[in-house]
């Protein structure tokens, strides 16, 4: 199981949000770059990164960030936030991104996903971001009356190479991933599945690591950023 480490970006900083609410936002470091160069040191394998400004411009704000990123790091990276059509994509990928992540247009545009998996395999996945079981888009703001499975099972055959499935209502609140959530959405699906919002101690990902299904990863950031879960000996375990 992957551990991937967060940084999420509003401003140009690296932020953590409180449950996804913007107006609540903590600042761990105003160098993007050197965040990552710091992850990478320890040991991570991959970054996931969010434009938060861009998930509710619906258009990438944080570009110049992300770009210090991949020049400042040579692990993979994938981002999600704002990349709502092909010409997006397609430019973010030769920018070097290994991978993209489409969250609101997998609901209000799903075939655009099976297009973008189909053009670029291996290289797009599905964010599912949800609170109470339904999926909410454009940045958390817009809740819908879609349910997590039934989004999922949309894509069940179109090469999506992940989901990240995040409970909101954990997200930044240091108080444990849904493991039985993200347990069921990966048995109920053939697409790997990695765990997001809530990851705050070793012990979450062990539980996760041991829930019965088969997850692809693991996705922490505000337990990294405050020294409550420890990158290289979380990697450690996880790797053991």
């Amino acid at each position: 199981m992957i551990l991937y480490p967060a940084i999420d970006l509003k401003d140009g900083q690296c932020v953590r949000l409180y449950k996804g609410e913007m107006d609540q936002a903590t600042v761990f470091n105003d160098d993007p770059a050197a965040q990552a160069r710091a992850f990478a040191a320890q040991g991570a394998e991959w970054l996931h990164l969010v434009d938060l400004n861009g998930a509710f411009a619906g258009t990438p704000v944080n570009a110049a960030a992300v770009e210090s990123i991949l020049a400042a790091v040579d692990i993979p990276c994938q981002l999600g936030g704002g990349i709502r059509d092909m010409a997006t994509i397609e430019t973010w990928l030769k920018k070097g991104l290994r991978r993209v992540i489409l969250g609101t247009v997998a609901v209000e545009n799903p075939d655009l996903v099976r297009q973008a998996a189909a053009a670029f395999p291996g290289q797009v996945a599905v964010g599912i971001d949800a609170r109470d079981g339904r999926v909410a888009t454009k940045g958390w703001a817009t809740e819908t009356d879609v349910e997590v499975t039934d989004l999922a099972r949309q894509f069940e055959d179109a090469g999506v190479a992940a989901i990240i499935y995040t409970d909101i209502n954990r997200d930044g609140a240091m108080q444990g991933p849904n493991v039985a959530a993200t347990a069921a959405l990966a048995r109920a699906t053939g697409i790997p599945v990695i765990a997001s919002g809530g990851v705050s101690r070793l012990e979450d990902l062990i539980a996760l690591r041991d829930c019965g299904a088969a997850l692809d990863g693991a996705i922490s950031g505000r337990a990294l950023y405050d020294g409550k879960l420890d990158l290289a000996q979380a990697l450690a375990v996880l790797k053991a």
